[in-house]
């Protein structure tokens, strides 16, 4: 009954929209941690795995495991481990710039698994996110950190797959991302065994398992169950421009006005892909 609140599409941009403002708080809260790349991932799998494990008990959802759902389990761990590592060797801005190159890849795998070519309007907005981006970072990227900005690249590639996963057949997203937390958990967990729980760092490690991994990418499951992988990508657009916003507040890194000005296009670009049809309509006649 509480679905009939918002039509499908409505929903699917809400969801996406709350995991996005949750993953933007992952390069701050990063900078509080002084743990390994390795052994942060490891351990903040174990609150995420709580929060997914726990809603899909509460919901009797199935775990389904088959090959769809085990590729995305190890995407999930490949993007999150890479992520973290470039957060550490990278300014915050080159690893969520750099990552954010996972719509390029939905729009090439959509176009070879499912020959679907993206209308006029998705390239369109693709381009503006692009251009967006590039003004926002354009002072912050650099040649200074190669190791960094290529796992952030390589992250970008396992994002994309992720956000497919609920395309393919077999595919459940919650399912391959509680299965990629077990995994990062088992084989990464125990290095965090060996590093020191201060409060700020198990507050930092909690935060990012708990919320800024667990509930957002129960909301990313949710989102990309009821729209489609590029218009979920590009919702998450939001997400490289509130990450080093975030870090830039807290005084870590700069904004420029060039930056400003890449944010108010992405901005705009995503909030136009994200109108309804009837709202975009009326607005071609009124204007």
């Amino acid at each position: 009954m509480s679905q009939s609140f918002l039509p499908r599409s409505q929903r699917g941009i809400l969801y996406m929209v709350l995991a996005s403002l949750l993953f933007s708080t992952g390069g701050l809260v990063l900078k509080w941690c002084d743990w390994p790349a390795l052994a942060i991932n490891g351990a903040r799998s174990f609150f995420g795995a709580l929060v997914i494990g726990g809603f899909m008990l509460l919901t009797h959802r199935k775990l389904i495991l088959n090959a769809t759902t085990i590729l995305g389990a190890f995407s999930y761990a490949a993007m999150t481990t890479l992520f973290v590592m470039s957060n550490q060797m990278t300014t915050a801005g080159n690893a969520i710039v750099l990552q954010f190159s996972c719509p390029v890849w939905i729009v090439l795998f959509s176009l070879v698994l499912f020959h679907n070519k993206p209308t006029r309007k998705e390239i369109l907005v693709l381009l503006l996110v692009a251009i967006g981006i590039l003004c926002f970072f354009l002072d912050s990227l650099s040649a200074g950190h190669i190791v960094g900005d290529l796992c952030a690249m390589i992250s970008g590639f396992f994002y994309a797959v992720l956000f497919m996963i609920n395309s393919l057949k077999g595919g459940d997203a919650l399912s391959s991302v509680l299965v990629g937390q077990l995994v990062s958990l088992i084989f990464l967990g125990p290095q965090a065994l060996h590093c020191q729980w201060t409060l700020p760092n198990t507050l930092s490690i909690m935060w990012l398992g708990a919320f800024q991994v667990g509930a957002a990418y129960l909301f990313f499951s949710l989102a990309t169950a009821l729209i489609s992988p590029l218009q979920a990508s590009l919702i998450s657009a939001f997400e490289p421009i509130l990450n080093p916003s975030l870090v830039a507040l807290a005084g870590y890194e700069k904004l420029s006005g060039l930056s400003l000005l890449g944010a108010a296009i992405v901005i705009g670009a995503v909030v136009w892909n994200s109108l309804p049809k009837k709202t975009q309509s009326i607005s071609s006649r009124t204007s």
